[in-house]
This record gives structure tokens, C-alpha cells and sequence, in this order.
């Protein structure tokens, strides 16, 4: 049995399974999915977010079709739970860390020194998440949860190497904005993509 680890591939999969359903009473329909993202399209998601819609166009034979919409075309990035859940879009990007204190669940994959490696980081955030989506995610089914790769902090002001360094520094972690007094920062909450539930 050949299974795939890719975290687009399981939202796919599910979302596949989900329109599976309900395919056979509207064999004859064509639909358009509003797929929101909040980047830019020079954004790596994008391209595989157009890659997934044109592979599910293809395997359905033309019957589901989508609409990318990058760039907070239909709302803001904070905006995109809210968004699924009022069926302004039918899927979108969602990063909890946008709205502190809202899904606090999913906030534990911000522990530091949790998570160091993408791929098995993504694979356990989404296998330990699922128990908890429904619950704190009522509003909207997700798809798949999953993290992007350890980042760095880059300065033009300084070369960062402690975290002392970071004394008297503003930025921007997780779409908080932050003065470091020498701290690490505190609130940066990994992305999950949700579409608009039944």
C-alpha cells in the first residue's frame, strides 16, 4: 500500500472524499471553488494550491473547477477563518497566530523547541490537531494543519547570534507586532487551510 505524506496531498484527499460524496447527485453540474490565500502569488502555496486545482479539474473531468484568489483579494489575512466559515470563500489559508487567543488548541505547536524538521513536524501537528479541530474549529472542516520550515530572524540593523541581540529590535513574528527587550518572541501560531464545512 503506497501512501503519501505530503500535507497538500491530505487536504486533497479530503476535500476529494468530501465532494466524492456528494458527486453522483450532481454528475451533471459544474462547480467553482473561491479558494482564498492570503500571499502573494510569488507565495510557494500558491503554486501548489493552482497545482492541486488543476489536478482535481482534470480528475473530475471538468466538473470542479476553482478560483484562486492570492493576495487578500477577498479579505485580509486575519480575515480567512471567518471567510470559510461565512462562505465568502469555499477554501482558504488560514494562520491562527493572526487573531491571539482564538484557537488556543492548535497554539501548543508554538512550545519552543517543538518542532524542527517540516515534514514530521507537519505530520504530527495534523495527526495530534484532528482530536481538537472540531471542537475549536466548529465553524469549518480542515483539510490539514501543518507547519513551514524552522525560519531565522533577519535583521539589516545587526547581525542576530543571541538572544540578547535582539535588545531594542521591532518585528513582526506571526503577524504580531513585537519590541524584543532580549526575549524570544512569544505568539508566532502555525498556518492550517480550512474550507467552508456543511
Amino acid at each position: 500500500m503506497k501512501t503519501c505524506s505530503s500535507p497538500l496531498a491530505h487536504a486533497a484527499a479530503s476535500l476529494v472524499l468530501a465532494l466524492a460524496v456528494t458527486a453522483p447527485a450532481h454528475a451533471d453540474q459544474t462547480f467553482n471553488l473561491k479558494i482564498s490565500l492570503w500571499g502573494p502569488t510569488t507565495h510557494p502555496l500558491y503554486a501548489s494550491m493552482k497545482e492541486w486545482a488543476d489536478s482535481v479539474e482534470k480528475d473530475s473531468n471538468g466538473t470542479l473547477k476553482s478560483t484562486l484568489y492570492p493576495s487578500q483579494q477577498l479579505g485580509k489575512a486575519f480575515d480567512h477563518y471567518d471567510m470559510a466559515r461565512d462562505g465568502i470563500a469555499d477554501m482558504t489559508y488560514v494562520s491562527p497566530g493572526y487573531q491571539p487567543g482564538r484557537f488556543p488548541i492548535i497554539a501548543a505547536a508554538d512550545l519552543p523547541f517543538m518542532i524542527n524538521d517540516a515534514v514530521k513536524g507537519s505530520e504530527a501537528l495534523d495527526a495530534w490537531y484532528r482530536k481538537y479541530a472540531d471542537r475549536e474549529m466548529k465553524d469549518v472542516k480542515l483539510c490539514v494543519a501543518f507547519v513551514h520550515a524552522p525560519s531565522g530572524i533577519h535583521s539589516r540593523a545587526r547581525k542576530i547570534v543571541l538572544p540578547t541581540d535582539l535588545a531594542r529590535l521591532e518585528g513582526s513574528p506571526g503577524g504580531q507586532h513585537h519590541r524584543f527587550s532580549g526575549d524570544f518572541p512569544r505568539g508566532h501560531q502555525r498556518p492550517g487551510l480550512c474550507f467552508r464545512g456543511p
